[in-house]
């Protein structure tokens, strides 16, 4: 953990609306149905959980799915670039839609070991293609660290966080229902600079029927423990609930090592190699006690 050199910070006395939702497993999401020469979405909202931090409260203001005709899909095939600029702008148009949220501050590192939140559903016309989601953030993000409260600056653009929908990641159901998660990745998304704390997103997006889950436990609680899934140059990590439960989602297919850090009272890590994702379904790793 990095050590912060800056006299505290006072919270400020502006009250922050915290919208709370009720958490689920990500086992038990509804379905949906759609009408005739529709197709729908559900998005909910995850977290690769920071090691650091003991709240990410990032501001959503805005979410915005981008759903292309024809034309609008061969203008953008033969201006990527200048297209790609305009999005991370925060331009409309171009097959830019609103989808309704409950706009608030949202504790993201709610969302961790196969928690999540169903955050917005919306329709559009089947004739047109899923191609992005947008997330606007506000300007009302912050960090808790050690029982005290920073401010997260954006710079830029940094306020708009836009994901491509890859059908490689994504199960696309034209026609009917397309269910994904937003992964935010807070660890990777939070930087010093200076004395300060500054916010550049990172995010992916992922289906259950393009990836996969590795769930498991490690003991004791005394160890504080943290676990990687390796897999040769993707890294996810997960931090354990009170009883050493974790769980990673949204692996692609591939065979990883799972990495047991022990970063308290002198234990010994440990390694787990060849745990494989060949699907859909999460993969169960036995019980892993680390000793001293």
């Amino acid at each position: 953990m990095k050590t912060i050199h800056s006299k505290i910070l006072s919270i400020s006395a502006v009250m922050i609306c915290l919208i709370t939702f009720s958490c689920q497993k990500s086992g038990n999401n509804p379905g949906g149905t759609t009408t005739a020469g529709k197709s729908s979405v559900n998005i909910y909202l995850t977290d690769d959980p920071s090691l650091v931090f003991d709240h990410v409260f990032l501001d959503i203001s805005k979410v915005e799915i981008k759903v292309e005709d024809d034309s609008e899909l061969s203008h953008e095939s033969e201006h990527q670039g200048e297209v790609d600029d305009n999005d991370s702008r925060g331009e409309t148009g171009g097959g830019w839609v609103s989808v309704p949220i409950h706009a608030g501050v949202y504790d993201i590192l709610q969302f961790r070991n196969g928690l999540d939140t169903l955050f917005a559903s919306s329709t559009f016309d089947a004739s047109r293609s899923l191609k992005k989601v947008r997330l606007t953030l506000g300007g009302n993000n912050s960090v808790v660290l050690n029982g005290t409260s920073f401010p997260l600056t954006l710079n830029g653009n940094d306020n708009f966080v836009v994901i491509k929908i890859d059908e490689s990641s994504v199960a696309v159901n034209s026609g009917g229902l397309t269910n994904f998660w937003i992964d935010i990745d807070a660890g990777r998304s939070i930087r010093m600079h200076g004395k300060d704390f500054e916010l550049k997103p990172s995010a992916k997006v992922f289906s259950k029927e393009k990836s996969g889950g590795i769930e498991g436990r490690v003991l004791p609680a005394a160890a504080a423990a943290v676990i990687m899934a390796v897999n040769g140059t993707d890294t996810a990590t997960a931090k354990p609930e009170a009883e050493g439960e974790f769980k990673f989602m949204g692996l692609k297919p591939g065979t990883y090592t799972l990495i047991y850090h022990a970063t308290a009272n002198n234990y010994v890590d440990a390694t787990v190699a060849n745990v494989v994702i060949s699907g859909t379904e999460d993969t169960h790793v036995p019980d892993v006690t680390l000793h001293q």
